[in-house]
């Protein structure tokens, strides 16, 4: 029954409780006289929640106090909670280097906005190993409003089997009513890359023999080429190029290492990943001044530390900075249907003009083949894409028989000299720098 006794005599103790569930009696002894009580004093960081607790004290009648209401009034905090059937995009397989676009809903469940929510993600990788990922922080969010929480990820460490941990609003950055629906857990894989890449070499847009003989400034062209289409060859580092130049009369053999910082050695890298053909390009332009016999030697690795092959590319070849042509020969010879030319050009550069005149017995010109006719021409041993057909300068068929040829040239005005090499057993075909050929139908 109500009553209106003075016996009544109760009080009320504030008791705030940690975030570790620890509790503590924060104010107490609140009597009858103080119907308001300030309790801004408490931290809300280090009770974020509290507790009122009612003690009834009556001597003369032993009933409780009829308490008509108690309450706490607080400006409220948001609550949101991640939202996967709302909006939820993450591959769970990739290959390596290939970004991971991760997009999860976030929804205010709340009457009370939120500020610029911040966000933590942990990549867990297949040694346990955890990296914290940089994610800004996003934009603030009214009530009943969603954000869509996004990250690419780079995979190019995390090869294997993995976990992503997705918290918004992490260590309580800002107030709010519960975390237990703030985090997610999400597995994925990354396929690594095994196969080794592929080099290729080049000098002058040509693959040498060992020991053939190269321009003194050559364009030399190294290809590393990977399947992996997402890890791009764009790192220089990958590639070591090395010129060895053997031991002469007159100097001892010398090795040296080309670094990418100059004009002797560019680096271009692979572009625009995904990327079907990934490879990168190295061009050394080497200045070889001194005639001999020289070894490059080039190494490469993708992205994954695959090596192209189990050793170094190695090729040797000749320098002769003297431009000089040997004997042109034909072949095949005799002919029924077509011959090509066969020679070897020494020195820096190929002749500007270069001509191969086809004459009779008689000495009468029937044929003049021009160097655009030739096709590509290379300082080192040439096979002409061109092949003589046996037909004149007007298309005309000529007759079966011995006909003469010589090779006309001209380098900066000049006549190139004849290069011989030891041993060199083509003197016999030619008289007087004239040279013999069958055409037998």
């Amino acid at each position: 029954a109500l009553e209106n006794s003075p016996g009544d005599n109760p009080r009320v103790q504030i008791i705030g409780i940690r975030p570790t569930g620890e509790v503590d009696t924060v104010m107490q002894n609140l009597t009858l006289s103080q119907q308001t009580v300030d309790v801004s004093s408490i931290s809300a960081a280090q009770y974020p929640y509290l507790k009122l607790r009612l003690l009834n004290s009556d001597q003369v009648y032993n009933t409780p106090y009829q308490l008509r209401y108690w309450r706490l009034t607080y400006i409220p905090v948001p609550e949101g909670a991640i939202a996967p059937n709302q909006f939820l995009k993450m591959k769970d397989t990739v290959e390596v280097a290939e970004p991971i676009d991760f997009k999860i809903a976030f929804k205010n469940v709340s009457d009370v906005p939120f500020d610029s929510v911040k966000v933590k993600m942990i990549v867990t990788d297949r040694n346990n190993v955890q990296h914290l990922l940089p994610v800004v922080k996003q934009r603030p969010i009214a009530i009943n409003d969603s954000i869509n929480v996004s990250q690419l990820i780079d995979t190019k460490q995390f090869v294997g089997s993995n976990y992503l941990y997705v918290d918004v609003n992490p260590d309580n950055d800002q107030p709010e009513q519960y975390h237990f629906n703030n985090f997610a857990y999400r597995p994925f894989f990354v396929k690594g890359d095994t196969l080794n890449p592929l080099l290729d070499v080049t000098f002058d847009n040509v693959h040498i023999l060992n020991y053939d003989i190269v321009a003194s400034k050559p364009t030399i062209v190294i290809k590393l080429k990977d399947e992996a289409k997402w890890f791009l060859l764009d790192d220089n580092s990958k590639l070591k190029v090395q010129l060895r130049k053997f031991a002469s009369a007159d100097e001892p053999e010398s090795k040296k290492t080309y670094d990418f910082d100059g004009d002797t050695l560019q680096f271009v890298p692979a572009q625009k990943a995904p990327n079907g053909d990934n490879t990168a390009t190295a061009i050394f332009k080497p200045y070889l001044l001194k005639d001999g016999k020289y070894e490059l030697i080039v190494s490469g690795k993708d992205m994954s530390e695959n090596s192209a092959g189990t050793m170094d590319y190695r090729v040797t070849f000749e320098v002769i900075n003297k431009a000089m042509i040997s004997n042109m020969l034909n072949y095949p010879n005799p002919f029924t249907t077509s011959t090509a030319f066969v020679f070897t050009l020494t020195g820096a550069e190929v002749p500007q003009n270069i001509k191969i005149q086809i004459m009779t017995i008689t000495g009468k010109v029937v044929r003049d083949i021009t160097k655009e006719e030739l096709g590509a021409l290379h300082i080192g041993r040439n096979i002409t894409e061109f092949k003589w057909d046996g037909t004149d300068q007007f298309g005309q068929k000529l007759a079966n028989g011995v006909y003469l040829y010589r090779v006309v040239t001209n380098l900066n005005g000049h006549s190139l000299e004849k290069y011989k090499f030891k041993d060199d057993p083509t003197d016999v075909y030619f008289n007087k720098g004239y040279g013999k050929m069958y055409l037998m139908r």
